[in-house]
């Protein structure tokens, strides 16, 4: 039996998710709370399995940060989401375990909140793609900044200039001409900001090397 809490700010909402999930099997309703504040303090008594919080609670944050600073760390499924696109990055950022937009269906909050209990995502292709996405451009961010500059053939010349190669001998070696490998040096240099090409060599070791 997964047990719920509900955080809603309206009233009349709140007790219509009490009641549609309260008749579904599986599932049992142990508080509803207007406020995250009051959930929070409530945590003990109803000791929940997953919390269903409404998007846009003046003290979301609050009750984020309550919920999975536990030692167990209690799974978040926000509903109300308006824009995938943006609400769902948000929400991911928070720790939030599921998503439910407005447009769902008793059945995908359901399958959502079972889902967040096992520790599962359920969520649609559009999400999942959102997600994706957001995944990459924090990869991104966190890759070395000048190393991220540097385009595919510069960062081959940049490998061979770690193996203290001339510009004869990388040109010799990747088949292009050597004026080719010196317009690529000098792209290097100025990208890592650096001015010679030990002092290249030397940053881009610590970087393979911390990476």
């Amino acid at each position: 039996m997964t047990r719920v809490l509900i955080v809603v700010g309206i009233r009349l909402y709140r007790e219509g998710l009490m009641q549609l999930l309260s008749a579904r099997e599986g599932l049992t309703v142990v508080g509803a709370e207007s406020d995250g504040q009051c959930a929070a303090q409530r945590l003990d008594q109803t000791s929940p399995d997953v919390a269903l919080v409404e998007m846009g609670l003046p003290d979301l944050d609050a009750l984020t940060h309550a919920l999975t600073a536990r030692s167990r760390a209690i799974p978040l499924v926000a509903i109300g989401i308006a824009d995938p696109d943006t609400d769902v990055v948000a929400c991911a950022e928070r720790g939030f375990a599921g998503f439910v937009t407005r447009d769902a269906c008793v059945d995908e909050l359901v399958a959502t909140i079972c889902g967040a209990a096992k520790g599962e995502l359920t969520c649609s292709p559009r999400v999942a793609g959102t997600l994706m996405r957001r995944l990459g451009a924090l990869a991104a961010e966190l890759q070395p900044p000048t190393l991220a500059r540097l385009t595919r053939r510069e960062r081959e010349i940049a490998a061979l200039m770690r193996q203290d190669l001339s510009n004869k001998e990388i040109a010799t070696q990747l088949r292009i001409e050597v004026a080719t490998v010196k317009n690529h040096v000098h792209n290097v240099l100025d990208k890592l900001q650096v001015h010679r090409r030990s002092d290249a060599a030397r940053l881009l070791a610590l970087r393979a090397h911390s990476g």
